[in-house]
């Protein structure tokens, strides 16, 4: 099996399997005891404050390692590649608003991806995952804040 064949698969089979946690979580909030319903909101909100972090790391790495980048891309994605960890310290700051700030930040997030992964010459394939793990996570958190409302 050829290297980038490899990368691929184990790319899709590790995004898909970040979604454990974000369906796992959301699913309980629908079904555990109301007692235990707040630790898992939190839970679910932690996840997403790690994930969305996550997300601007890819760019500082790509930038560091992308040699055809001109100046003023590599400032714009070092500056990008900081702002996910902004935002999802901020997610934390705004009370019962911390869910509604991670789905922006993940929505931006792939906005940005969308139109700066070709500058790192990333294959097509990643931006099309990236958009289908974006849509789950998105959905995830906002069908936890409709069972927080519901059962809380």
């Amino acid at each position: 099996m050829q290297t980038t064949t490899l990368n691929k698969r184990l790319a899709h089979l590790l995004g898909y399997g970040g979604l454990l946690p974000f369906l796992l979580l959301m699913l309980a909030c629908w079904v555990v005891a109301p007692d235990w319903l707040g630790a898992f909101i939190k839970g679910q909100l932690a996840y997403g404050i790690a994930i969305l972090s996550f997300l601007g790391g890819i760019h500082w790495s790509a930038v560091l390692l992308t040699q055809e980048l001109s100046p003023e891309q590599s400032k714009r994605a070092l500056v990008w590649s900081v702002t996910p960890a902004l935002i999802a310290w901020f997610a934390t700051m705004t009370g019962g608003f911390g869910f509604a700030v991670l789905m922006a930040g993940f929505f931006g997030a792939y906005q940005i991806d969308k139109r700066v992964y070709p500058w790192y010459r990333l294959p097509a394939w990643l931006i099309e995952l990236r958009l289908r793990l974006t849509s789950v996570v998105i959905a995830t958190l906002a069908l936890t804040v409709i069972a927080a409302n519901i059962r809380g």
